[in-house]
């Protein structure tokens, strides 16, 4: 038998071996077990303010997420499509535009945005590692070839959208529920003129062409068509986390890029009718001025036929383009459009009446289109006039102000000088 003292070396010998052995062991199987993936996972959401193209003038939206251990982070984008894609310009005139799910370094979209001088934010989810896993799972599921196409909706299913339900998804569709009934700030058409108002004409047609749909009363939900409101609603949203606990849904907020001279977008949409009627009275005094002082007889009817076959080929375009959508598409949003009353295909009729009118040496023929063009212009300004009483059923309402500004006077205009020149 080994000595007292030999024997306690011994156990001290084999304890510092084993012992640091064992808390390894113990380490690594209880309580610093290998870590979830959702552990080394941050996400968050990117809000792209506008850019320079028309479409992307409601700004653009993103899902980042961030692997903390590879450093790698990775952008989920919902909002990509191509012009080089089989038939897309048909596929768009018929409402049946295709959009694609992809991912892509987060870097490279980071400078993308920023070389074009769009603003970036990025909220940060403060989720739980389960929830994160989630939601890795459903973008990832989206990016395979068998789902990552979808059918693109402008208001109803777009890159927005996709972000906006994802977040409920996150959070066990708490999102929803706090928003899916809660009313919104603005209409559809609101929203849409925020971000067009530094455009006359753009604001005016795209606004011209959509009907009755976009001026129901919307939710906040529905509100978030737009990535700068998903921005707007998540900051300071709070949610009851899976321990009970209610958690601030965003964590952070990091402003990557602001964009310079830019048009901003509007807090609340402004009152565009006035500007477009005092436009369209300009207009139409320049033409009686011309009426009542005008030294040279021919002059004038060549200046006002050549004025009435522009004004066809204008309006004869936007209400035939109307007319197609209207009846012949899938963009639902055009459907049920007033407008269509007084703006419409016959108006293609102005061109040669206005041709004819203006160099026709035939008087009898100038008499005709004399007739013909003030009898047109009377029905534009009753047909006008009509929608504005149809304002007063709920079932026709429609937010087209502008449109009525913009036209009536002038057909109103046009009406009472071609019957002065036809009493002539």
């Amino acid at each position: 038998m080994l000595p007292g003292t030999c024997k306690k070396i011994l156990i001290l010998l084999v304890l510092g071996f084993l012992l640091p052995r064992f808390v390894l062991f113990a380490q690594n199987n209880t309580g610093n077990l290998p870590r979830r993936q959702g552990d080394n996972l941050t996400l968050k959401v990117a809000v792209m303010g506008p850019g320079d193209e028309l479409y992307f003038w409601w700004g653009h939206i993103g899902l980042i997420a961030e692997d903390n251990r590879t450093g790698q982070s990775r952008f989920y984008d919902w909002g990509v499509f191509s012009f080089d894609n089989e038939n897309f310009f048909l596929n768009f005139a018929f409402g049946r535009l295709i959009y694609t799910c992809t991912v892509t370094r987060a870097e490279y979209n980071y400078n993308s945005y920023i070389q074009r001088n769009r603003s970036i934010t990025l909220y940060t989810l403060d989720l739980d590692a389960e929830a994160k896993e989630a939601v890795l799972h459903f973008a990832e599921t989206n990016m395979l070839p068998e789902n990552r196409d979808y059918s693109y909706h402008h208001f109803d299913d777009n890159c927005a959208t996709r972000i906006r339900d994802i977040v409920d998804l996150a959070i066990n569709g708490q999102f929803k529920a706090k928003y899916g009934n809660e009313s919104g700030r603005y209409t559809f058409r609101q929203h849409v003129r925020r971000h067009t108002w530094f455009n006359p004409f753009f604001d005016w047609i795209l606004c011209f062409w959509m009907g009755q749909r976009i001026d129901v009363p919307i939710t906040v939900w529905d509100e978030m068509f737009l990535p700068s409101e998903i921005g707007r609603n998540i900051k300071d949203f709070s949610y009851i986390a899976a321990d009970g606990k209610e958690r601030p849904l965003v964590r952070s907020i990091e402003v990557l890029n602001v964009s310079k001279n830019r048009p901003a977008v509007l807090e609340a949409p402004r009152r565009q009718w006035p500007t477009q009627l005092l436009v369209s009275f300009i207009f139409s005094s320049l033409f009686f001025a011309f009426y009542f002082f005008r030294g040279d007889r021919k002059s004038f009817r060549i200046t006002i036929g050549i004025t009435q076959s522009l004004l066809g080929l204008f309006f004869g375009f936007a209400g035939s383009l109307l007319f197609f959508l209207m009846f012949f598409t899938n963009h639902d949003y055009t459907f049920d459009n007033i407008n269509l009353l007084f703006v419409n295909p016959l108006f293609l009729a102005l061109i040669p009446l206005g041709i004819i009118h203006a160099f026709t040496g035939n008087e009898k023929k100038r008499g005709v289109s004399l007739k013909l063009i003030r009898y047109f212009w009377i029905y534009v300004l009753f047909a006008g006039l009509l929608t504005m009483l149809l304002k007063l059923f709920p079932p026709f309402y429609q937010q087209n102000q502008v449109d009525q500004a913009l036209v009536l006077p002038i057909a109103l205009a046009m009406a009472v000088l071609f019957y002065r020149l036809e009493k002539k």
